[in-house]
């Protein structure tokens, strides 16, 4: 947490002093405009000096760049020659120190020249009256704000949609189904229609407390988080009412410009990916401007070293850093390795490279590391190009960086065989150092830190079983059944996790030692806020191999947050999941009806499914259905 500071002095609050016409005139308090103007300018010259003497310095010219995991570095190039007095020393100017001489010459000319134009623009302006500075000023300023409108308002460039996924064909055949879809879409207006009420237009919603909730990923402001989260789900639902009530606050209230930390990963997940998915389903371009703009304000976190953005960014200064409790100041892989999917898309959309080039760009230096075992580590420091703390997982810090891997290498029609390649080689040093089976039988993913397996998985890493299905065609000596086999024991393990606790819902992780198996030990690992990792492996693999066992748990798991998360202001985690009479979180998570309501109701098809040319559609970080551009 961060200290409050203290309020400047324009904040503090002064008694207004009214006085009369001063004694002693040459005491004022303060200097009159033209004063303030020319000691600006005393001091502009002064640094302009200061900053001109850096180019004394040798010409950069003669310097060479040699690359280090993509970082820039400079060194001089002309050496002492085989016969000085030491060799393999460098020298400053060498041969060519004349020359030298005269491009330094030069500079000062150039100083001096400009210097003596500031202040001959100095004295033009002191002869001007202050109202006409003043409307000077206000003319620039004018002038620039007119300048930024302009740039927003440019339209962008036409693409062919792809095909529009959207809600084809009508109610399951089954009875069953067509009831259990109907309950899952109840939920869903549920949990929407007391956002609505008691938490609109904030981030998320406090159920119980009835009013809206925020956490610092999104920064001070309210930015609508679940409106623009949940709109793919809306619209998936055939909630069309809800949808446009949702653009509409888009479009009047949903602003970028403001001074506001936000988490780059988060936003883009939930905010770019939403309103991508948006756009995509309806085709309004409301949505594909507002993602755009937003974008905009992420690539300055990107202003690093070595290109790897930063955890944060302000979203009006563009200034970035990292949680200062990443392992001294390190970025982290799952978020910035969670970003290739929404910026393809966004170079797709505008024609312009940049979004592709920034991604493309963190993939080509993690190729260049070293990893230990071929493991990812989860830290990645931006100035130094080099891994902070040896801790993998699969888990939080790292789990959807190998998810994208994979989606990218789907999402190009398997054309990005880069991106294939990497995955697999991922996979396979995560399955030799960190997938174990306990003495009980159950296959689960440990936590590798500092050369030492932690017997330990978490609710997020139950995403993997999923993942390992979806990348079963296409891996390496034809190894699919090995991957179906593999998915559908971490989806065992992760039920076994569910089926364990008194409410039938998974706490957020779970020990394998001696003979506690798929059990949080620890009172901090006991809770559950509405996660949708478990229920998407289960869907995985109901589709690919049409098991009804996986349907049933899924819709176990629907029972359960019915039955114990549901309140009468929406829905709530639980802070312990081993209590038969569980305290409430009073947090409606944002992604609650942006992935966990949708896993669900994709349990429940149409006569047409939502997405019929299944093996072209792929789900990015919040669980978005799109097809490759």
């Amino acid at each position: 947490m961060t200290t409050p500071a203290l309020l400047p002095l324009s904040g503090r609050r002064i008694p207004p002093l009214n006085l009369g016409p001063p004694s002693f005139p040459h005491h004022r308090a303060t200097l009159r405009l033209s004063e303030k103007f020319i000691l600006l300018l005393i001091l502009s010259a002064f640094i302009t000096l200061c900053f001109g003497a850096f180019f004394f310095l040798p010409d950069s010219s003669k310097h060479k760049r040699f690359d280090l995991g993509l970082e820039d570095v400079l060194i001089p190039h002309v050496d002492a020659g085989k016969g000085a007095k030491n060799p393999g020393v460098f020298l400053i100017h060498g041969p060519d120190e004349h020359r030298h001489r005269e491009e330094e010459e030069r500079l000062r000319n150039k100083i001096r020249a400009d210097h003596e134009k500031a202040l001959e623009e100095a004295k033009e302006k002191l002869k001007k009256s202050r109202e006409e500075i003043r409307a000077e000023i206000q003319t620039e300023k004018n002038k620039v704000v007119q300048e930024m409108k302009t740039k927003e308002k440019k339209p962008l460039p036409a693409v062919p949609i792809p095909n529009l996924i959207g809600t084809h064909g009508g109610d399951p055949e089954d009875n069953d189904l067509r009831e259990k879809r109907e309950k899952i879409k109840e939920m869903m207006k549920h949990a929407w229609d007391n956002y609505r009420i008691y938490g609109w237009g904030h981030n998320e919603l406090r159920p119980i407390a009835r009013k809206g909730h925020s956490t610092n990923i999104f920064g001070s402001s309210q930015m609508g988080a679940t409106i623009v989260d949940a709109l793919d789900t809306l619209y998936i639902m055939g909630l069309h009412d809800e949808f446009r009530d949702g653009q509409k606050w888009i479009e009047n209230n949903l602003d970028f410009s403001v001074n506001s930390e936000v988490s780059v990963f988060e936003v883009n997940i939930r905010f770019i990916g939403g309103l991508l998915a948006a756009y995509y389903l309806s085709g309004e371009e409301i949505f594909k401007i507002k993602a755009v703009q937003l974008a905009e304000k992420l690539l300055p976190a990107f202003n690093t070293p070595t290109g790897i953005p930063w955890a944060m960014v302000n979203l009006k200064s563009g200034v970035g850093r990292n949680w200062g409790w990443a392992s001294a100041g390190s970025s982290i892989l799952a978020e910035f390795g969670t970003l290739h999917m929404e910026f393809v898309h966004l170079s797709y959309l505008t024609g312009n490279p940049i979004y592709y080039k920034k991604v493309m760009h963190i993939r080509k230096l993690l190729q260049k590391m070293d990893r230990p075992n071929g493991l990812y580590p989860n830290y990645l420091n931006p100035r130094t190009g080099r891994w902070g703390q040896y801790h993998t997982s699969v888990g939080g810090l790292g789990d959807s960086f190998y998810e994208y891997l994979l989606k990218a290498w789907l999402m190009s029609d398997k054309t990005d065989h880069e991106a294939r390649k990497m995955y697999d080689d991922a996979i396979e040093a995560i399955e030799k150092h960190l997938i174990r089976k306990s003495r009980g039988g159950l296959t689960f993913i440990g936590e590798w830190k500092n050369g030492h397996l932690e017997k330990k998985m978490g609710h997020l890493a139950c995403f993997a079983g999923g993942m390992f299905v979806l990348g079963a065609d296409g891996s390496r000596m034809d190894r699919a059944g090995h991957y179906l086999e593999l998915g559908a024991e971490i989806a065992r393990t992760c039920h076994e996790s569910y089926d364990r606790t008194a409410l039938k819902l998974g706490p957020e992780s779970f020990k394998f030692d001696g003979a506690v198996e798929a059990v949080a030990v620890r009172q901090a690992e006991k809770y559950y806020i509405l996660r949708p990792e478990v229920i998407e492996t289960y869907w995985y693999l109901w589709r690919f191999t049409h098991d009804p066992r996986y349907r049933e748990w899924g819709w176990e798991a629907a029972l359960a947050i019915e039955k114990y998360c549901r309140v009468t202001g929406g829905f709530s985690g639980v802070k312990d999941v081993y209590s038969s009479t569980p305290t409430h979180d009073d947090v409606q998570q944002s992604f609650f009806l942006a992935e966990t309501l949708k896993r669900m109701e994709f349990f429940c098809p149409r006569s047409t499914p939502a997405c019929p040319a299944w093996e072209n559609c792929h789900a990015d970080g919040a669980g978005r259905t799109w097809e490759q551009p």
